[in-house]
């Protein structure tokens, strides 16, 4: 079953009197339960094409498909609520708090999520996810008490916290030595079979790529390689809407990543053009 398409996708920046356009007309499908790659370079597109699919931000024009829902022309506080219902993001810079146990950033999100679980119902799904990811016994330990592979563990548990059916994972092995992204990739992997969570790496590495079922190759704001799968698919025809939305960075990491999946756009910082 389908749980992403995106039909003619674009995506226009306006720089002063220049417009500058970034994605060219973007086609691809996503299944539910898939394991795919985004590969590309940088200024391919990828970040921009990450941004939009994970409701970060809005297409200059396109339709965007999402769970039988058409996204693209959602206002910043729908695109929020689609993002707390169905989507749950990993950062390659980790975006923890210095201060906050292990636990408290797993429960973070749920104070963005409109379900308001009872907070021992909240702490208890927590726990079960940090020991899903082999974390249990470092529930109460900051980051600095943390090795680089435990904190990315410990960001991934806090995007599944809301149960989410798509999971975005940025570079997530961008920080991490060798052996520890082999590791990180295969409990991708293990999520992705043993739970039929449909996860997105936004790579520019092969080696990362590779552990995925297909690759998806985007340059110079196109689909090169991998936009469907076996199936294919057809495009329709473009629809339009006219906003234009620039995603920066922010010193507020830590809250940016762990309201992602439900504050407003005006809160989520931790996205790129690019």
């Amino acid at each position: 079953m389908e749980l992403i398409r995106l039909d003619n996708i674009t995506k226009t920046y306006h720089v002063g009197e220049l417009d500058v356009p970034v994605l060219k007309g973007v086609s691809l499908s996503i299944k539910r339960g898939e394991l795919v790659a985004l590969m590309g370079a940088s200024g391919s597109g990828k970040s921009t094409l990450m941004n939009i699919l994970g409701c970060l931000d809005r297409p200059t024009s396109g339709e965007y498909w999402l769970d039988g829902e058409e996204v693209s022309s959602l206002g910043s506080d729908q695109r929020a609520r689609v993002r707390n219902r169905k989507i749950g993001f990993v950062f390659q810079s980790f975006n923890l708090l210095p201060r906050t146990s292990a636990l408290d950033q797993v429960l973070m999100p749920l104070t963005y999520t409109a379900t308001h679980l009872p907070e021992r119902e909240g702490r208890k799904r927590a726990m079960a996810l940090l020991d899903r990811v082999g974390i249990g016994d470092r529930a109460h330990h900051h980051p600095s008490q943390l090795s680089g592979g435990q904190q990315q563990r410990v960001a991934i548990a806090r995007a599944l916290i809301n149960n989410p059916p798509l999971l975005f994972a940025d570079e997530p092995t961008g920080n991490l030595d060798s052996r520890t992204s082999k590791e990180v990739l295969q409990m991708f992997q293990q999520l992705n079979q043993e739970e039929g969570i449909t996860i997105i790496l936004v790579t520019h590495d092969s080696n990362v790529a590779h552990t995925a079922r297909r690759t998806i190759r985007i340059s110079d704001g196109l689909i090169e390689a991998g936009a469907y799968g076996a199936e294919g698919n057809v495009p329709a025809e473009p629809g339009h809407n006219g906003e234009h939305v620039h995603a920066v960075g922010s010193p507020a990491a830590a809250r940016a990543a762990a309201a992602a999946a439900a504050a407003p756009d005006s809160e989520v910082t931790e996205v790129r053009a690019s």
